[in-house]
């Protein structure tokens, strides 16, 4: 089969290792030159995927089979398009246009599902947003609706942080909608991503729970298994499990929660392998997020997804700008037991980009707060230099 993958960054990187591994072909697009998953794949294109024109150029150029979305920043309503031109969109045309916008997915999610989420409101404008925050209450969290990693986003704590959260928004936003979700802040006691695997001809299936740990809006760690309690992981895979059946097709979602007192709210969607599931790339599971994602898309069937060991990731993050990053302190990684490290072969750097993980495991009966503070301990050790 050939893939047409759309954004070509770590964890496009991973997903091209795996498809290759069971013969697949694989042009990757980007933005810029030698991205990380151009440099696996078979081929690549460099376009502005904004550009729908450029879209349609490629995509008639490569005539393929499937086309697996990336990245947020696409002309995405082209997609519905590709479909009835025979080439399957992953996980579908409708799943990738809802959630590459924020707006579109929480709908679904809160209006026409009734799953459990913030109080939210939209803001077209830095007037609008001032009405919003009225209406949501502070503190609340301000994201675009076009972005990812946390770009954009901020925390509005008093008055005087809304203008600077509404121009904080507008700048960190991707593509061409300049709008923003204002969300109440909940009072949550810990985050998970639940990867859910939809399939054409079996059931849908769920990964263990992974916990993370944001700054800047950005994961810094996550590990798997999170410990959550019967009762809200039943809840998380019952919301999961509707909301990407409303969504339709197959492949591998992250889907995000936040675990209150009160019970589980939905928080966000990815159609795609997440960032924070890097972690199955330590050995936690008999098939990593990657390998889920490509055989649920090629309709091999998956009998289980079994949890192997208990697993952490810790991020790599540049702290300057660099047209030549190196890297120093990889020698003392690799001569610790039970870890890895993933050096993501990004051509550029900057403050807080980042540029790989490590990961250590370790078997199901060790705690896992030690293996968290192992991963974040063993990443301070490799240094990003310019």
């Amino acid at each position: 089969m050939k893939i047409l993958l759309l954004g070509s960054g770590e964890l496009g990187k991973e997903f091209v290792i795996a498809a290759q591994r069971i013969g697949q072909t694989i042009i990757a697009v980007d933005s810029y030159e030698n991205a990380p998953a151009m440099q696996v794949a078979h081929g690549f294109e460099v376009i502005n995927m904004l550009d729908g024109e450029a879209l349609d150029r490629i995509v008639a150029k490569h005539k393929p089979d499937f086309i697996v979305p990336e990245i947020e920043a696409i002309r995405t309503e082209r997609f519905y398009d590709y479909e009835k031109q025979g080439i399957t969109v992953v996980p579908s045309a409708k799943a990738a246009n809802f959630t590459m916008n924020r707006k579109a997915i929480r709908d679904l999610a809160a209006k026409e599902l009734g799953l459990k989420t913030a109080k939210y409101q939209y803001a077209a404008s830095a007037k609008e947003l001032q009405k919003a925050v009225q209406e949501v209450g502070i503190p609340c969290v301000v994201k675009p609706l076009m972005s990812s990693s946390g770009k954009g986003q901020s925390t509005i704590k008093t008055e005087s942080d809304i203008e600077k959260a509404w121009q904080y928004a507008v700048a960190g936003s991707r593509g061409d909608v300049i709008e923003v979700i204002v969300e109440a802040f909940v009072n949550f006691h810990s985050e998970i991503t639940l990867l859910t695997i939809t399939q054409n001809n079996n059931p849908t299936l769920f990964c263990a729970p992974i916990g993370h740990r944001q700054e800047r809006g950005d994961y810094q760690e996550s590990w798997q298994p999170a410990l959550v309690s019967e009762k809200d992981l039943y809840e998380a895979q019952d919301m999961a499990e509707k909301i990407t059946e409303a969504l339709g097709g197959a492949g591998l979602f992250g889907v995000e929660f936040f675990l209150t007192n009160e019970g589980v709210y939905f928080s966000e969607l990815s159609p795609r392998p997440h960032d924070t599931g890097m972690v199955t790339l330590a050995g936690t599971q008999n098939f990593n997020e990657f390998e889920l994602h490509l055989r649920a898309i090629l309709s091999l069937p998956i009998f289980e997804i079994t949890l192997e060991k208990a697993g952490a990731s810790a991020v790599i993050l540049a702290s300057e700008d660099s047209a030549n990053p190196t890297f120093t302190g990889i020698e003392k990684v690799a001569a610790l037991p039970k870890t890895d490290f993933r050096i993501f072969g990004k051509p550029t750097s900057r403050p807080y980009r980042r540029m790989g993980v490590v990961l250590s495991n370790d078997s199901l009966a060790t705690p896992i707060e030690e293996i968290i503070e192992r991963a974040k301990k063993t990443a301070t050790l490799i240094t990003v230099n310019s």
